[in-house]
């Protein structure tokens, strides 16, 4: 069927299920569907309680509640995901529509009631996917204040550990305590818990924790050391997710750092201008890849018998961002063509057993001819 002739429907509860929410913009914890349907529009069926918040809100032609919607021979159920369920159901049968199609978040019961009254239920794999990545002027403006936020707290962090002082034993100190990563990562989240964002633990990795890409990090951090602050929070009201990666070195940069930087900066700034729609996740890894490798670094993981100075990218140059922080498409190997409005991160790094690791990571806006970088924050090593 001619995918502008079809009727879909979503279902779900807005606040967890992000692409109802996108497709509504309106949020709200209790269960809810949406039906497109084409020639009359959107029909969101909400609970009557948040009707007249919808009406102000959220996008939709009509809106109504379960009990305008009443299955025939029974009760609405007093489970308000069934009677949503079974007022989506009805309002199919009443406009006289045998088969839908829908995405792959739609709660089963949503499907049983529409099945239950002869409605044939289809799923598209790609809906609300691929409609996810091509962020419209909202959207962007919504990322760029919560990237804007992002590096706020980004330049608090690396300040802190740059205006430490170092002991005898290259231990940083704060306010005479000890620096750790703990320490940095409850400053991040306080900074950021003020300004109305939520923040999964941010990674503050020193030394050798930073050779894994995902770990954590603890303990004290070092002068002379590469320090991965990584923070990806999301806005409690819009649910839009910034994610920003910096290294900071305290005190004089040793000459292998220094080299890994210029590799770094230079492979993101080869991926940020190998970026525009048309050209595929995969081409953009790649011209991070020639960048990393012309540098003397290898790409992927170090096999079982490699040395612990063996340093290399272990990870694709970059994911799609929006309600959450890891959305499609992937800027790696068999990542999809881009579109305008994908919003991507670009986040190049170097990893090595012995001693650290480095990223940088901007977020972009996909255009027609390249791409709108939303960092303004600088991407050096010195922070003092």
């Amino acid at each position: 069927m001619d995918n502008q002739r079809r009727v879909t429907v979503m279902g779900g509860i807005p606040a967890h299920n992000l692409s109802l929410y996108r497709k509504i913009r309106f949020k709200v914890g209790d269960p809810a569907s949406v039906i497109e349907i084409p020639g009359r529009g959107t029909v969101l069926v909400i609970r009557d309680i948040e009707m007249e918040r919808a009406r102000q809100h959220a996008r939709a032609d009509e809106i109504f509640c379960p009990a305008d919607f009443p299955p025939k021979g029974e009760p609405l159920s007093g489970d308000r995901e069934i009677a949503t369920a079974q007022a989506t159901a009805v309002c199919l049968e009443r406009a006289g529509i045998g088969e839908v199609w829908t995405d792959r978040s739609l709660p089963m019961i949503f499907a049983h009631e529409m099945t239950r009254l002869g409605i044939t239920v289809r799923c598209d794999p790609d809906m609300g996917v691929v409609d996810r990545r091509s962020k419209d002027a909202q959207e962007i403006e919504l990322l760029r204040d919560a990237q804007r936020v992002t590096e706020e707290a980004m330049e608090m962090a690396c300040r802190l550990v740059a205006r430490a002082t170092a002991g005898a034993d290259g231990a940083l100190k704060s306010d005479g305590e000890t620096l750790t990563s703990e320490g940095v990562r409850r400053r991040i989240d306080t900074f950021l818990l003020e300004r109305g964002y939520v923040n999964p633990p941010s990674i503050v990795a020193g030394g050798p924790n930073g050779a894994d890409c995902h770990n954590l990090g603890s303990g004290t951090l070092y002068t002379g050391q590469p320090i991965i602050i990584d923070i990806f929070p999301q806005n409690r009201e819009t649910l839009y997710n910034g994610d920003c990666t910096r290294t900071v070195v305290h005190g004089e940069v040793p000459e292998v750092l220094q080299e890994w930087h210029r590799a770094v900066a230079e492979a993101k700034a080869a991926a940020i201008g190998a970026t525009r729609a048309g050209v595929t996740g995969e081409a953009v890894h790649a011209a991070t890849a020639e960048v990393i490798r012309a540098h003397g670094y290898d790409m992927g993981l170090p096999g079982p018998d490699a040395p612990p100075t063996y340093t290399g990218m272990v990870h694709g140059t970059g994911h799609g961002v929006g309600l959450e922080v890891h959305e499609p498409p992937l800027l790696d190997r068999r990542g999809p063509a881009l579109v305008v409005g994908d919003a991507l991160t670009i986040e190049p790094g170097l990893y090595c057993h012995a001693t650290g690791g480095m990223r940088i990571e901007d977020m972009v806006i996909v255009t027609d001819d390249g791409c709108i970088n939303l960092n303004e924050l600088h991407e050096g090593l010195d922070w003092s």
